[in-house]
């Protein structure tokens, strides 16, 4: 039995990784290894992700993130304001330090507010709008959510480009969270947090600050990947070394997985011919849809090889976040954080997190296939 626990545990762990390493061993089987899957990996992307995992790791290890958002909330306030800021806080901190960690912060935080001003019976509609929030707040930025820097990368868009295709739905999405409140009872509530609440030391605050800064420089190709990758590596080796330990390596994993599956469908021509007909006819909805299916990283590296039609790609990756608890990895995170929730039932979070999720994918869908 024990040769199976440790198996067991990596797939519990990193199940989109565990899929993507299947799907690159099946497809070595029909490509066989050779020095042509060094050209299948894309190693800016992998070099701009890691020094933005390293960054933003360390700004929440300082406890920057929990700083702003007791600044924000702190003291006498409306139920429908602190939900309203609850949920804004991942869609705005998504923008900027990626969805997944914009919930890995904000959920824990948001059911420690409910907890402490027993608002407890409001916990799924928080945290389901939380997670609706970080999916589309992300979108509006090419270091939002890892499909949108690979995309920005492989199809050498320029920020007029990006920027002019996502923002009217990150700009549509703004007004909708905030309507979305006044399901919610009116009255006043206290807000006290713990004192621990808040930045311990400042100055690598300040460090892992600048170092965001020249990550963007380098996502905008002002600065080179590699010299990137060397001045984020000698910083958080001085100033904390044991930051490398806390590092999502398994997302860097699951890239080069999926570049090489991705690598080896483009050489089948069957393959081939069959991705590059569907996303000729309908490339919105079939990103979309291969979304649902396989989340919408591994989709935006996939059937980036097969099309050159970078917006519809870019939209259907995004807005395909929405939908299934799987659509987006972001997802999946929240849904965890809230089972360990006293009280919680899977049902219940489910079932309103797929209604609020098929309402939305199905009217932002419909819009991009109207705008574009």
């Amino acid at each position: 039995m024990k040769l199976f626990a440790v198996p067991a545990a990596i797939i519990k762990k990193e199940p989109v990784l565990t899929v993507s390493a299947v799907c690159a061993l099946i497809s070595m089987l029909f490509v066989p290894p050779s020095a042509a899957y060094i050209d299948y990996i894309d190693f800016r992307v992998l070099a701009l992700l890691f020094c933005l995992m390293a960054v933003v790791a360390g700004l929440q290890r300082h406890g920057l993130f929990p700083w702003l958002a007791a600044k924000l909330l702190t003291g006498s306030i409306h139920r429908r304001k602190l939900f309203a800021l609850l949920i804004l806080l991942p869609f705005f901190a998504s923008m900027l330090v990626t969805n997944d960690v914009a919930l890995i912060t904000f959920v824990p935080f948001a059911v420690l507010i409910l907890g402490l001003t027993g608002e407890t019976r409001y916990m799924i509609f928080v945290i389901v709008m939380q997670t609706v929030a970080a999916n589309l707040g992300s979108m509006a930025t090419p270091v939002g959510n890892p499909q949108n820097l690979y995309l920005y990368s492989a199809f050498g868009l320029s920020a007029g480009e990006f920027f002019g295709t996502v923002l009217p739905f990150a700009a549509l999405a703004l007004p909708l969270l905030i309507l979305s409140v006044f399901f919610c009872r009116q009255g006043d509530l206290t807000v006290s947090l713990p004192e621990n609440a808040g930045i311990d030391r400042m100055e690598p605050v300040i460090v892992y600050t600048v170092l965001f800064a020249v990550c963007l420089l380098s996502v905008f190709r002002v600065l080179h990947y590699a010299v990137l990758l060397g001045i984020v590596c000698t910083a958080v080796f001085i100033e904390d070394r044991a930051l490398y330990k806390t590092m999502d390596y398994g997302l860097l994993l699951t890239f080069v997985c999926f570049f090489i599956f991705a690598g080896n469908l483009g050489a089948l021509e069957s393959v081939r011919a069959f991705l590059q007909k569907m996303l000729a006819d309908q490339p919105l909805l079939t990103s979309a849809l291969a979304s649902q299916v396989i989340s919408n990283v591994p989709a935006a590296v996939l059937l980036s090889g097969f099309t050159d039609n970078w917006r519809a790609l870019l939209l259907g990756t995004d807005l395909g976040g929405l939908g299934t608890p799987i659509a987006s990895l972001a997802s999946l995170i929240s849904f965890r954080l809230y089972m360990k929730t006293e009280g919680a039932g899977a049902g219940r979070y489910l079932g309103f997190f797929t209604l609020v999720n098929a309402a939305g994918l199905v009217l932002f869908l419909a819009l991009a296939q109207l705008i574009f």
